[in-house]
């Protein structure tokens, strides 16, 4: 026997339930996959910054035609450092290059570092000079030029300063802790095999080894000598030369002009406008890629962590709003 035919509003209701339950499922979806582009989208730019391919790199300068060229050294020089020789000098270079650039001020605001990275800048200064001759390089001091910082400074054409900035401190320091007397009073043996009768050169957890700290003071005094050379390449005659000069000694920026370590006072702007006619400034300082020092401080294994937990947190939420 036929079942009777439901009302019609009965049917109807029926249907916009069941219409209304397909609607809902379908926004879900939607939402499920819009959020997992997301999340991945946020994983791959994660990545891509801790593998470098974005962020770490100059800035693209805006072309606004004449202008004064802008690099910023600020901070510890070293390898791993925004104030790193590979980052300056691929600014430097752009920096150059471009055909609108009047002049180039290095604004400097370090208390130096690696002597090694510190020459490869100097020396990369003096070869843009040699090859832009009509383009000149200016350092701008803030508040610290020291140590390596002062090294690279010297390689420019002019050093400003103000008043009040700190400047100097020609010399070469390796320092360390001697742990022998702890080690005693806490009963621990210090262990160490070696092949070379060297090999624990200037060792902390041994006592000070007399030709160990005499072959110490040899290599310092060598990269003094370099250090002494350059600042003296550098300055030429405008060095007013005195036996604290290389002492190591910090000066004020106003006894830093007297003693012939800088040229006079300025800033950045009063340097393009006054100095190199163009006040506009274009900067072509590397930009910080933040991901990246932070990979680098976090170390490969914990990166990798929380590449892992960021896809897993993506597939839960994935599969949750499902």
């Amino acid at each position: 026997m036929t079942e009777p035919t439901p009302p019609s509003w009965e049917r109807a209701t029926l249907e916009r339930i069941a219409l209304r339950a397909l609607d809902e499922q379908r926004r879900a979806r939607q939402w499920s996959t819009l959020i997992r582009l997301l999340w991945l989208t946020l994983l791959f730019l994660i990545v891509a910054a801790l593998l470098g391919w974005i962020g770490g790199g100059a800035k693209e300068p805006l072309r606004t035609g004449r202008h004064t060229a802008l690099v910023d050294l600020r901070g510890v020089i070293g390898v791993e450092s925004r104030a790193s020789a590979d980052r300056m000098i691929h600014a430097l270079n752009a920096a150059f290059k471009d055909k609108h650039t009047q002049g180039v001020v290095l604004r400097i605001n370090s208390p130096g570092g690696s002597p090694v990275q510190s020459g490869y800048i100097n020396d990369e200064i003096r070869r843009l000079r040699a090859k832009y001759p009509d383009i000149p390089l200016h350092a701008v001091v803030q508040d610290l030029c020291a140590s390596g910082g002062y090294y690279v400074a010297v390689a420019a054409d002019r050093i400003y300063v103000d008043k009040a900035s700190l400047v100097g401190s020609i010399g070469v320091i390796i320092s360390g802790f001697g742990f022998t007397g702890t080690m005693e009073k806490l009963g621990v043996d210090r262990r160490a095999y070696t092949s070379g009768e060297n090999k624990d050169f200037l060792d902390p957890f041994a006592p000070e080894n007399p030709a160990h700290k005499a072959h110490a003071e040899r290599m310092i005094g060598e990269i003094h000598e370099q250090f002494i050379k350059v600042v003296r390449d550098g300055r030429g005659k405008r060095l007013k030369e005195s036996p604290e000069i290389f002492s190591g000694l910090v000066w004020t920026g106003e006894r830093a002009v007297e003693l012939g370590l800088a040229d006079g006072f300025g800033s950045l702007d009063s340097v393009a406008r006054d100095v190199f006619k163009a006040e506009n400034v274009v900067d072509f300082t590397p930009e910080d890629n933040y991901l990246e020092q932070l990979s680098k401080r976090l170390g490969a294994g914990a990166a990798e962590s929380v590449a892992r937990a960021l896809a897993d947190i993506a597939a839960r939420g994935a599969a949750t709003i499902r």
